[in-house]
């Protein structure tokens, strides 16, 4: 048995976002089949002890176009000056390390190119993220705001996840990650259930007057 979390927006109460953390039987292997096997496993046990009816995978490995198209690895956002890039590579590209970043060639290459970048495990402990000239700390919860502007830019995807209960990601654990896209879908179907006016977040100064950190460490912990 494995053990991974399913996070659901809350409409009311301190919580946006409630995690379970389900278990169930994991099927290794790397393949796609493999993957998706241990999706049906982990959705069946959570529908089965909880009151989730319709849950999306966000992942690459999803058997749902949109939990496809709404991976980090495929979904895209434009920056002011008119740069074009996922998720993913924007995020990896705006590290900044003790001995070098950010490292912005990354924002023209594929997910999984910048992600595997030799740069960034060889620059030293990671110390902020420096995106469009601002400054975010560790613990600020860039990658948040960064996955729910995307949404915000592809409204269509971002009005189809309205319609599921839940979100889970078979590649995140836990134990040896911190990011996780399917709690940033959540954070935004929340902001939308509570009436927040979701355009503020395309201000870092505003996101985080909207989702100010307390709220982030109901769910997940400190990066560093």
């Amino acid at each position: 048995m494995s053990k991974r979390p399913i996070f659901q927006p809350i409409k009311e109460g301190k919580n946006l976002v409630k995690k379970y953390d389900i278990e169930f039987t994991w099927y290794p292997g790397f393949s796609k089949e493999q993957k998706q096997k241990s999706i049906e496993s982990l959705h069946s046990e959570a529908k089965k002890n909880y009151s989730l009816s319709k849950i999306l995978e966000i992942s690459t490995k999803s058997k749902d176009s949109i939990g496809i198209s709404c991976s980090a690895f495929n979904l895209k956002l434009q920056t002011k000056s008119g740069v074009v890039s996922t998720v993913e590579s924007m995020y990896q590209g705006s590290k900044v390390f003790e001995r070098g970043g950010p490292y912005k060639d990354l924002y023209n290459k594929s997910s999984l190119d910048a992600k595997k970048d030799e740069r960034l495990k060889n620059s030293g402990n990671l110390k902020n993220f420096d995106f469009q000239g601002i400054l975010w700390g560790l613990n600020d919860f860039f990658y948040d705001w960064l996955y729910m502007n995307a949404l915000l830019q592809n409204q269509s995807l971002a009005d189809k996840l309205i319609e599921y209960d839940a979100f889970s990601d078979i590649e995140f654990n836990p134990k040896k990650s911190f990011n996780c896209q399917a709690y940033s879908a959540s954070l935004y179907n929340a902001a939308l259930m509570r009436d927040c006016d979701i355009n503020l977040i395309k201000s870092p100064s505003d996101f985080k007057k909207l989702f100010p950190r307390e709220v982030f460490s109901l769910i997940q912990g400190e990066l560093f």
